[in-house]
């Protein structure tokens, strides 16, 4: 069972692991005794913002100690952390840099104090609740008290009495904020359910929060994990963490872990993979927004992974492939990278690349893909199911947006879900013959069947397959651009009331391009006398038998759903 919190353990003193207390809603701990050797690196908060010790000591003329910092947000400091001339310390923002006295930072406080306050107990609060489990009332017998490393306060921890039980399935009841796993046992005499507590619910925390705090190194972050045998998920994201001189020594205490977001923490790529060894079993990363723009190829690391989130980082695009080798890689999220391009030049137009082998879902939303080349190059993924590829200028000839999705589906064959949405069988169909129709002409002037240009194969890789599968296009099917003329513009619509059996249907010629919905349905509000509001409209094809198509925007025009000449518009009203 997959349970989100976010901190959740009872651990020993990790040392300098601290955590923000402000954000905690916690008291900050007594300022200890500054020394530059041991406060240098850590992490402080200071007014809200957090930054990193870069110096402690003087800065002359003034006295006292002064701790010179560096901020995450650069337009909150000052300087580069120089004063009068002296360079202190250094900061990768000109700005970055303020001076602060020691009793304006906070350095948090220790993991265990956190949890204490996070999640301590009134256990005489408990006592005066009723649990149900499965409309079952539990009761509470007798109470015993543990102490925890005596690190914290007594904890109350309820243990019911102990009878004549026979074991049901382990479950977990929850009060006051906490979760205690044990046994649901039965008491055959007056079948009464209790529940027994078997162990404190931190040796089965599975995902922890430590996001935005004043951790400061991988070492702190592994001396909680590793006393969290089942940890699967952790949350490090807007952290500024230290690498670890020997990351494979840290493995052991990330073994378990599955799941990783270090989403702004200021990373790159090779650090990444420099940090990579610690988690030998990792399958989802994300890594968002962070300073990552060239790739480079995972050697011996990373292989497990399933999912990787890039999104918003500068990537530099030909290193993209470098991540092609993951056996593994189900899910790539390259959304806001600046992408305009990609290749696949192992492998020729209608064919598959041996790249990305086992990639089912590709999100490459508000790049600029301008091209669209770039989509029959993804169309040489052997395992593409899923993709969107929202906020990018992929258009058609005609500009309609619906027309560009459909494009889409008939280049991507093994499509099953375009933008968030599936593609139903009479989806794809439609697509398909409308591909086939609208570069019919292109193909016969390329060779048609006989001697097809290859120019035309190389931009329309999957035309012959469609025609294998449909059938040549005739004649009279294609699409063929028209004289820009009004009477080429008016579509002959039959309006149709299936809830209406004795109305006779009525036929208009109405202008596809500036009619919009809302004036179709002030025009039938005057034919028919029912408020506009009221009316709901979808229209049928001949072309399509049996399938309906909602018309559900008002402000959208007829040429938007790509409603033709002789189609059938169905009029319903509430």
């Amino acid at each position: 069972r997959r349970h989100q919190c976010t901190v959740l353990s009872l651990l020993t003193d990790p040392g300098f692991c601290a955590l923000q207390a402000a954000s905690m809603g916690v008291d900050p701990p007594e300022q200890l005794e500054l020394r530059p050797e041991e406060a240098t690196g850590r992490r402080v908060s200071c007014g809200g913002e957090r930054a990193t010790v870069r110096y402690v000591g003087p800065v002359p003329p003034t006295a006292g100690l002064w701790i010179g910092v560096e901020w995450d947000n650069p337009e909150r400091g000052k300087h580069d952390g120089s004063h009068d001339g002296v360079q202190y310390f250094t900061c990768r923002h000109p700005t970055g840099g303020s001076f602060v006295r020691p009793a304006k930072a906070s350095f948090g406080v220790d993991f265990l104090t956190a949890v204490q306050q996070l999640y301590q107990i009134d256990s005489e609060e408990v006592l005066s609740e009723e649990i149900s489990i499965s409309s079952k009332k539990l009761k509470w017998g007798v109470i015993k008290e543990r102490s925890f490393q005596q690190k914290i306060e007594r904890f109350k921890v309820l243990v019911s009495k102990f009878d004549s039980f026979r074991d049901s399935s382990v479950s977990v009841a929850e009060s006051a904020g906490r979760e205690w796993a044990g046994t649901r046992r039965r008491n055959q005499e007056d079948d009464t359910e209790y529940l027994f507590p078997e162990k404190e619910v931190y040796l089965y925390v599975q995902w922890l929060d430590l996001s935005s705090t004043l951790l400061s190194c991988w070492d702190n972050v592994s001396a909680i994990t590793q006393q969290l045998e089942r940890l699967e998920g952790l949350q490090l994201s807007n952290n500024r963490l230290r690498l670890p001189f020997d990351p494979s020594a840290h493995s052991e205490a990330f073994s378990s872990l599955r799941v990783l977001a270090l989403n702004s923490c200021e990373l790159t790529w090779p650090q990444i993979l420099q940090c990579a060894p610690m988690w030998p079993q990792l399958e989802d990363l994300c890594v968002e927004e962070n300073d990552i723009t060239e790739l480079q190829r995972p050697e011996g690391v990373l292989q497990s992974l399933k999912t990787l989130s890039l999104s918003s980082n500068p990537l530099v695009q030909e290193s993209v492939l470098s991540v092609a080798a993951l056996p593994r890689l189900e899910q790539l999220n390259l959304s806001r990278t600046e992408l305009s391009n990609i290749r696949f030049d192992d492998a020729t137009p209608g064919c598959q690349t041996a790249m990305f082998p086992a990639l089912k879902i590709l999100n490459l939303d508000h790049n600029n893909i301008t091209e669209w080349r770039v989509v029959d190059e993804l169309a040489k993924l052997p395992s593409l199911l899923q993709f969107s590829c929202r906020g990018n200028r992929l258009v058609s000839s005609d500009g309609n947006p619906r027309t560009a999705n459909q494009l889409l589906i008939a280049k991507l064959g093994r499509l099953s879900v375009l933008n968030g949405c599936e593609i139903h069988p009479e989806d794809r169909r439609g697509a398909e013959l409308d591909y086939i129709k609208m570069f019919g002409e292109e193909w016969l002037k390329a060779g048609g069947r006989s001697q097809l240009d290859s120019q035309f194969t190389c931009q329309h890789p999957r035309y012959l397959s469609l025609i294998d599968k449909y059938g040549a296009p005739e004649e009279g099917e294609l699409k063929k651009p028209e004289p820009f003329a009004l009477k080429n513009q008016l579509l002959k619509i039959r309006f149709v009331f299936p809830d209406e059996v004795d109305r006779k249907p009525i036929e208009k010629k109405l202008p596809a391009c500036s009619m919009v919905v809302q004036k179709v349905k002030g025009l039938l509000h005057r034919l028919l006398k029912v408020p506009a509001a009221d009316l709901k409209l979808s229209y049928s094809s001949p072309k399509m038998e049996g399938t309906e198509f909602e018309i559900d925007s008002d402000l959208k025009t007829l040429q938007f759903y790509s409603i033709e000449d002789g189609d059938q518009v169905l009029v319903r009203w509430s």
